[in-house]
């Protein structure tokens, strides 16, 4: 699986030497090219994977604290890239996120080496809290951002738990994407869910 043309952006604070791109280019493509070897996740070692790079040690440690956040950043960079949101309308924005999740889903069923890379992930608490930590917890702020600005705006009630809204949006694509995966991921049914879900939250004023 071919990392070109994904957006790659390391975790890490940016300690040492200024970063060039061209060679984290190449360590998170070897850490794929091993993956895609059959290489499992516990038995790659920064050293295997500076050689398979061909930098040293050292490369790796300036960018990443340890292979955990690597792994996360290499999942990240095999993921569809973060949306642009039109910033048009609190709709506009939540139907561009929920789209990336969408179209996410649809890589890990098309991607059996993405797939296996989730499922290893998963059984390693270090690397699975690295994802979360540097991915997850990430995506989750920018809703929750949109969310608030949507709020201010007027577009949602004030009393809406927002913490709890964010769940329910992306509940029911996850619901399809991570625990039913012979569920159909549809052109459109990202704005099907936020319609929906909207219908319902607006203040009484703007309906």
């Amino acid at each position: 699986m071919s990392l070109a043309g994904s957006q790659a952006s390391p975790g890490t604070s940016g300690r040492g030497r200024p970063r060039s791109e061209a060679v984290e280019r190449s360590i998170l493509e070897g850490v794929m090219k091993l993956l895609e070897d059959g290489t499992p996740l516990a038995e790659l070692s920064i050293e295997r994977i500076a050689r398979t790079a061909g930098v040293g040690k050292a490369t790796i440690y300036r960018r990443w604290s340890g292979k955990e956040e690597l792994f996360a950043d290499v999942v990240r960079s095999a993921e569809p890239p973060a949306p642009e949101l039109p910033g048009t309308s609190l709709r506009d924005d939540l139907v561009a996120l929920l789209e990336q999740v969408r179209r996410r889903g649809l890589v890990t069923r098309s991607s059996a080496l993405l797939h296996s890379v989730y499922a290893q992930m998963k059984s390693s608490p270090k690397i699975w809290a690295a994802y979360h930590a540097t991915v997850v917890e990430g995506r989750r702020r920018v809703q929750l951002e949109v969310l608030r600005r949507g709020q201010r705006n007027g577009e949602l009630r004030a009393d809406v738990d927002l913490e709890l809204l964010n769940d329910i949006l992306v509940g029911p694509m996850l619901l399809r994407t991570v625990l039913h995966p012979e569920s159909e991921l549809p052109d459109g049914l990202s704005e099907q869910i936020v319609d929906t879900l909207l219908e319902g939250l607006r203040p009484v004023s703007s309906r």
